[in-house]
């Protein structure tokens, strides 16, 4: 499915103030994206040149007290992800979680996310928020995105990704949630991570997974319950080039529209419809020590599972000649 420039924006089924109100929201989401984090370093390095140092040095002692957290299920605020700003990012593309099966609180899940995109947009609304009502459609289940170590070593930044859930991904950080005595814990995973960001243009549907197996295997050590999850029109909110993709060196760029105009270069996203289908969830035995057929095998029913892709691309808007392809 292509971007189309044509799209309405902002809908024109919403109010004036409700289509500005829209707008900020995605503009503010775009820059906690791009440039919070810069920012923010800024202002400490500001602070810590000014009269004002000891507040910068007592914030990087605390910064660094509390360096675990990120691995140790962070600090989900209810507060932050029931701001009414998310369910006006929603609005604007608009995006929707679509339940296909029924996930009981009574056992632990590993929803792997696909595609990446550009700014994981439909992941962020749909679990990192309840711009959707995730908590209302999946009762009893905390989720807990994953996002790069290296983001939470920036100060604010590293506050505000936690606010709404979002912890680091790493092998301390999945065992740890995983083993927590209180079920239903989601651990949300975009399984194709970078390399998969390098197939976001319009159009493309493709899922890094081939040789990505190690999700499969903290499945086994603690027999949680594997979720696909299928993002349709994740990679349509941006125009995309990509040099090369056989090197990070070659680089991505990467383009929305105007503010007035969607014939105009800009870094907000068109308004193209994201539908987030939550998969049923594949059963997993726990096996403390898996061998390869084991993880081979489960890995081969996730990739079977992902053929929900087929089952719902038309009416999400994908062509029936278009196929799901594996990377």
């Amino acid at each position: 499915r292509a971007v189309s420039t044509t799209v309405q924006f902002p809908p024109q089924n919403a109010s004036l103030l409700s289509q500005g109100l829209q707008v900020v929201a995605v503009l503010q989401w775009v820059f906690s994206f791009l440039g919070l984090a810069q920012v923010c370093m800024a202002v400490l390095l500001s602070l810590l040149v000014g009269r004002a140092w000891i507040l910068a040095v007592l914030y990087l002692v605390w910064l660094y007290r509390d360096r675990d957290s990120p691995r140790t299920g962070g600090r989900r605020s209810a507060w932050v992800r029931n701001w009414a700003v998310w369910r006006h990012f929603c609005d604007y593309f608009p995006i929707s979680l679509v339940k296909t099966a029924e996930l009981p609180p009574n056992q632990n899940y590993v929803m792997g996310v696909h595609p990446h995109g550009i700014m994981c947009a439909g992941a962020f609304c749909n679990f990192s928020t309840e711009g959707k009502d995730f908590s209302l459609q999946f009762p009893g289940l905390g989720p807990s995105p994953m996002a790069l170590a290296g983001l939470f070593s920036l100060p604010v930044y590293h506050d505000h990704l936690m606010s709404t859930g979002i912890c680091s991904v790493s092998h301390q950080t999945l065992h740890f949630i995983s083993s927590q005595p209180q079920r239903g814990q989601a651990l949300i995973i975009i399984i194709g991570g970078g390399q998969e960001f390098l197939y976001s243009s319009p159009g493309q549907h493709c899922c890094f997974l081939w040789e990505r197996k190690g999700f499969v295997r903290l499945v086994l050590w603690h027999g949680a319950s594997l979720v696909p999850v299928y993002s349709f029109g994740e990679n349509d909110i941006f125009k995309v080039k990509v040099s090369a993709t056989s090197s990070w060196s070659h680089g991505l760029c990467f383009s929305g529209r105007g503010l007035f105009s969607a014939d105009s270069w800009g870094l907000l996203p068109f308004a193209v419809p994201i539908t987030s289908l939550v998969g049923r969830p594949i059963q997993v035995l726990q096996c403390l020590n898996p061998t390869e057929e084991e993880v081979d095998h489960y890995h081969r029913l996730y990739m079977k599972a992902m053929e929900q892709f087929e089952e719902h691309k038309e009416s999400c808007g994908v062509p029936a000649s278009t196929h799901l392809t594996f990377l």
